[in-house]
């Protein structure tokens, strides 16, 4: 009897554990994930209670706490993370609700122009801004000449500003697909009730709106916490909590590393509050309706509608200031770090004699880190669905950890255990492609399952029972009628790998800089003509990849 049990209890083990195919796949996902971002994390984690001697000690936390000079970055984040979030809630949200629910001129260029802006990293808006504000800028002349006082764009004020026009299409993009797929006939019961449209907005739209705006509002926040490249640009002494730790780590006199370590703790531990706050706060008020009826856009009178449409392409056209500022100068004539006036193409010939390496290794290293994205997040994801079970939730719970995970963190972490025998890749571009693959695969491993859940196993289970092996059908099959997901994922990690900053500035060596490096190099440099050309290639790659993005997902809900 017992004997007979213990058996009846084993099998369905064997059963669910046979070593097939997606057994060694789903192995060597946790394998990849516990190696190359727990064990690091974990690692980065213990160093901060230990002392530059090797002493465990609580005295790095304590020096933060005391310090002023520390703590004061951790209220500098805040500050500049918080305000941008807010202002790009007060720029993204009323743009959404006007473009989703009015008919204004041009609907389709506003939405084109808002996801360029935000396509463009943040840095490299830090860089137009300070071109156009800075100290010497082409808007900061002008005003200086009719009699405004204007400063400069330095600061935490400037920050705050790029921060915002850069993640404010995040929210425009949350809100208006959430405003389209929502359903009209609570709001029509309000209006007809005679609710004021402002409070009926304020206590029946906001509230279903919830859920998917403080997802926006969660991902603005920890993008701008996380930041490097604009703070670095822009702060001119205003330390946040990514520039503290990169200086740490680096510092000319010998960088600390357990100090680096500690701050990097604590960003970890506030994107990680963030998170679960953002969660509470969702899972406290979440409405929901049938979606049955979709809302319909109102029509306005002209000259409604030319204000409307006015009023929308305002913070539009000076979102978009950057990207045309990138194109226009890196073709205009200069001497040295000079502009003057004339067009040559003098910038892009000094790329190919300064940092043709840099063009070379970002397209290399990208490259290699999307096949390495696109193959890894299309068995993953095969996984996650196909095969759900409770080691499969940890393991795509594991998948997001990069997500609350600075650039910068990852980076350090990485060669706190890299750096040393038995396996030493500091310095070498493997560590690079690494740290991509970790930061960047879940937006290939989220919308390849976004996909493979709209398919019916229907068709895989026909062609196993025609006699088709399993992984054949596969490859096949199903991997075909998921290739619109997996490309227009795949494509999003590539922007993202292209543009890539925080964690290439800590992981880069000599050898192995990027474009982003070089343009950071080339602005804290003052040449300012390279630096553009460089952005200019960036930029025209990045829009390529999104005319690719939406070539790909036409038809398909993953479309932008």
């Amino acid at each position: 009897m017992h004997d007979g049990t213990a058996g009846r209890s084993k099998r369905p083990w064997r059963r669910r554990w046979k070593w097939d195919v997606w057994t060694v796949v789903t192995v060597a996902a946790f394998a990849f994930l516990l190696f190359f971002i727990v064990y690091p994390l974990i690692s980065l984690l213990l160093s901060s209670f230990y002392d530059q001697e090797g002493r465990l000690t609580l005295a790095n936390y304590w020096d933060f706490v005391r310090l002023k000079y520390y703590y004061s970055a951790l209220f500098n984040s805040f500050k500049v993370s918080l305000l941008a979030t807010l202002a790009a809630v007060l720029i993204g949200a009323p743009l959404a609700y006007l473009a989703a629910r009015f008919q204004i001129r041009f609907k389709g260029l506003l939405n084109i122009l808002i996801i360029l802006s935000f396509m463009s990293p943040p840095f490299i808006g830090a860089y137009s801004w300070i071109i156009l504000l800075g100290s010497n800028g082409v808007i900061t002349r002008m005003l200086h000449s009719i009699g405004i006082p204007f400063e400069s764009i330095y600061g935490w004020k400037g920050i705050v500003f790029v921060f915002a026009l850069q993640f404010y299409p995040q929210i425009y993009l949350y809100v208006s697909g959430a405003l389209r797929t929502a359903d009209s006939s609570v709001e029509e019961a309000a209006d007809s009730l005679g609710m004021p449209a402002a409070r009926r907005i304020w206590t029946v739209t906001l509230p279903l709106l919830l859920p998917t705006l403080s997802a926006g509002t969660l991902l603005v926040f920890m993008e701008s916490f996380a930041d490097f490249g604009t703070p670095m640009l822009l702060g001119q002494g205003f330390k946040v909590l990514p520039i503290m730790a990169y200086e740490q780590f680096v510092n000319e006199m010998g960088g600390n590393l357990s100090m680096a370590s500690t701050i990097s703790a604590i960003m970890i531990g506030c994107s990680t509050a963030a998170l679960f706050i953002q969660r509470h706060l969702a899972s406290r008020k979440n409405y929901a309706t049938s979606g049955m009826r979709t809302p319909q856009v109102k029509p306005l009178r002209p000259a409604q509608r030319n204000l409307w449409t006015a009023v929308a392409f305002i913070p539009v056209c000076i979102s978009i200031l950057p990207q045309a500022t990138v194109l226009f100068t890196s073709f205009l004539e200069r001497r040295g770090p000079v502009f003057h006036r004339g067009f040559s193409l003098d910038s892009y010939i000094d790329i190919g004699y300064k940092v043709q390496q840099a063009v070379r290794n970002t397209f290399t290293f990208s490259l290699a880190a999307m096949l390495v994205i696109v193959v890894f997040g299309v068995l993953v994801s095969y996984v996650l669905v196909r095969r759900p079970s409770r080691i499969t939730a940890f393991l795509d719970g594991l998948i997001m950890i990069p997500y609350i995970i600075p650039g910068t963190v990852l980076g350090i972490s990485l060669i706190i255990v890299f750096n040393k025998p038995p396996l030493i890749l500091t310095g070498t571009w493997i560590i690079l492609v690494i740290a991509y693959v970790a930061r960047k695969i879940s937006y290939t491993i989220r919308s390849s399952v976004g996909i493979l859940q709209q398919l019916d196993k229907s068709v895989e289970e026909a062609s196993i029972s025609l006699g088709v092996p399993p992984m054949k059908t596969f490859f096949r099959t199903t991997a075909r009628l998921m290739m619109p997901g997996v490309l227009s994922g795949a494509i999003i990690s590539w922007v993202a790998v292209i543009n890539e900053l925080s964690t290439t500035i800590v992981l880069y060596h000599g050898g192995t800089a990027t474009i982003s490096v070089s343009i950071y190099s080339e602005v804290i440099s003052s040449n300012f003509g390279t630096g553009a050309a460089l952005a200019a290639i960036l930029s025209g790659c990045t829009v390529i990849s999104l005319i690719i993005f939406n070539r790909l997902s036409k038809g398909s809900k993953f479309t932008l």
